[in-house]
């Protein structure tokens, strides 16, 4: 029996950086995949949906150009082709990741493992059983789309991993869930052109926003895209023949050629035989963990979507390094709180760090800043003049608590924004921090000086004057 330093089972964005650190770390490493190198964020996730949304974001600007002095009408899209080039993409990075691996000294093993024991992993492949020690582990098993019984099983119903899987895009379509993923794919397919109409039992989308950053969303989702948004309802009778999906919300009956689900997802623990390494699953099935990504037993970690925490890939990869040094060194470290989040929808949205009403939720004080695209030169220049940004700070100290953006390029401009926090900088410090002009970035600049009531290029009280 081959015995490891560390064994990973599982090569999503977790896994597999948690397995070339450990290795860069000296530790002989074994990672354990059952499917595809990247997991679900590769494959089936982030990157197949996010190539499939850049089309699409681009398509939609080609028809919208005409303000822009671009002639245009004739733009048209082939959603094969936008299929292909996905596959391309996945593969091309599938590649990389391999070449990383073995440029480390990782030993990938295909198949399902599950535990013997504490230090026994077996590795069920097509070609058997085979058993690996391990002196310390890393569970990074991820989760799966939920598909709740009362869906029917049929082909018109689908989760987002079959989503993707699709060569033509459905002339009309039923989305159940109004969360990231719903959202999401409802922008895309509303860029296309496609008939949309989300389902939402909550009383609004995206419902860890703040209101007033959701408000903006479902207006421009709803205005710009003409998807229609259902919320404070559930979507129920629903059937599936040959020709369309059905259902009822609300008592309205709705109709459509596909539906989505994108009711969330659930961690993925069944054959990992977690109790002959002494481990447990919560009630809700995830592997708790400490500040530290250690299980109930210390020679094993957890990292990413199988621990119930952000189920975010750059969140599983950051928990995944710190795992890595933590079994391989006596070197303690935690993982971090400070996590943004990015939706790619139409406007995209960026947020991190306190919402103003997790604030009030939890008493404190706070003040807050808020700069439009509107009045940015850089954003009327490009076209894009929808959207804001938004700063939480601390009422007494003026320390910059949250930030939120949607609007062009926000989920690459909330990058700024969690470094400010991370660093616990004041809005003083941000708004003296010097900005290149014209670029979307200032935006954080001004919304800091509208937090301290020293606004340059916004009227404390009528209008807006554009920064030139």
């Amino acid at each position: 029996m081959e015995t490891f330093g560390v064994v990973v089972i599982g090569a999503g964005p977790g896994g597999y950086p948690a397995a070339i650190r450990a290795a860069q770390l000296g530790a002989s490493v074994a990672l354990v995949e059952r499917e595809y190198l990247g997991g679900t964020c590769l494959n089936w996730g982030c990157i197949p949906s996010k190539a499939l949304i850049h089309t699409s974001d681009l398509y939609a600007q080609m028809r919208s150009s005409g303000s822009l002095g671009l002639k245009t009408e004739s733009a048209t899209f082939d959603y094969a082709a936008m299929a292909e080039r996905k596959e391309q993409v996945v593969r091309g990075l599938r590649s990389g990741v391999k070449q990383l691996l073995a440029a480390n000294g990782v030993k990938v093993l295909e198949g399902t493992a599950s535990f013997e024991n504490r230090k026994r992993i077996v590795v069920n492949s097509k070609s058997g059983n085979e058993v690996i020690g391990a002196e310390k582990t890393i569970i990074a098993t991820g989760a799966t789309s939920s598909m709740p019984s009362f869906l029917p099983r049929h082909e018109r119903v689908v989760e987002s991993r079959a989503f993707l899987d699709l060569k033509s895009a459905p002339a009309r379509v039923l989305v159940l869930g109004g969360g990231v993923i719903g959202c999401e794919f409802a922008c895309m397919l509303g860029q296309l052109g496609v008939q949309v109409t989300i389902v939402e039992i909550l009383q609004d989308i995206a419902a860890f926003l703040d209101a007033d950053v959701r408000r903006e969303l479902r207006r421009q989702m709803e205005k710009t895209l003409g998807i229609r948004i259902l919320t404070g309802t559930s979507l129920e009778n629903i059937t599936a023949d040959d020709r369309v999906v059905r259902g009822t919300a609300a008592g309205e009956a709705l109709e459509a050629d596909l539906l989505l689900a994108a009711l969330g997802r659930r961690p993925v623990t069944q054959e990992l035989q977690l109790e002959n390494a002494g481990l447990k699953t919560n009630q809700h099935g995830f592997i708790e963990v400490d500040d530290y990504g250690v299980t109930q037993v210390s020679t094993t970690y957890a990292i990413g979507d199988v621990t119930g925490g952000p189920q975010l890939a750059h969140a599983a990869t950051s928990q995944g390094l710190v795992a890595a040094q933590n079994a391989c060194t006596r070197t303690r470290r935690k993982n971090e709180k400070c996590i943004p989040y990015c939706i790619f929808t139409s406007p995209e949205v960026g947020a991190v760090g306190l919402t103003e009403q997790e604030a009030q939720q939890k008493g404190r004080e706070v003040k807050t800043g808020k700069f439009n695209f509107g009045a940015l030169g850089k954003s009327l220049a490009i076209g894009h003049p929808s959207g804001f940004v938004k700063w939480v700070a601390d009422a007494e100290t003026e320390q910059l608590l949250g930030a939120q953006v949607i609007g062009v390029q926000a989920t690459d401009l909330i990058a700024e924004a969690t470094t400010a926090i991370r660093a616990e900088l004041t809005a003083t410090e941000l708004a003296q921090t010097i900005h290149c002009h014209p670029t979307l970035a200032e935006a954080w600049m001004e919304a800091a000086d509208v937090l301290l009531g020293e606004p340059i290029h916004t009227a404390k009280r009528k209008g807006l004057g554009a920064r030139a």
